[in-house]
């Protein structure tokens, strides 16, 4: 067992768990048993764990190998193969709102970035650039929804879970940023 997060209203939740290591820290990926619900870095856990708790009442994760085959993705990602996360499944849970964020976000190509801006007009809510930043610092699945790929109206990199060094390593890893 990794770690339970308990409540005393409902029955217990079994994910799986399984940590990749990358060039950028260890990836922990936890899946139900048809997508990807939670994807974080091993020091950014925590995060991950407190947003797992709003979502699911009593969680159990329980280490397996590479379920869903979602580990080779992310090691096939890391090796260069840009568009190894494309298929994979998430249900990241969230509001409807987030979810048409979180969606609009997997739209942009690796590669590439997009500002909160330009997401926001994008998903037809174009007064809405807080909001998307908002969705956007509580999306449980990282790099498969590639939150990373946002960036400030000029051009700066802001904000980013996993710490900017991380956003600056996966934005100069996909050929979005030169130097």
């Amino acid at each position: 067992m990794i770690r339970r997060l308990a409540s005393a209203v409902s029955a217990e939740l079994e994910l799986s768990a399984e940590t990749v290591h990358s060039e950028i820290g260890p990836i922990v990926i936890v899946t139900d048993a048809r997508a990807v619900v939670a994807l974080d870095f091993a020091d950014c856990e925590e995060r991950m764990m407190e947003l797992l708790s709003r979502r699911f009442a009593d969680v159990v994760l329980r280490r397996r190998h590479d379920p869903l085959g979602v580990a080779g993705s992310i090691e096939a990602y890391f090796a260069g193969d840009l568009h190894a996360l494309d298929e994979i499944k998430v249900d990241p849970g969230g509001t409807g709102f987030q979810q048409t964020v979180w969606l609009a976000l997997r739209q942009i190509p690796p590669g590439q970035t997009r500002t909160y801006a330009q997401l926001a007009a994008a998903i037809g809510r174009s007064s809405a650039p807080r909001a998307v930043g908002f969705a956007n610092s509580l999306n449980p699945v990282a790099l498969v929804i590639p939150c990373h790929r946002l960036v400030g109206s000029d051009a700066t990199l802001t904000g980013y879970a996993g710490g900017l060094w991380r956003k600056r390593w996966l934005l100069r890893h996909e050929g979005a940023l030169i130097g």
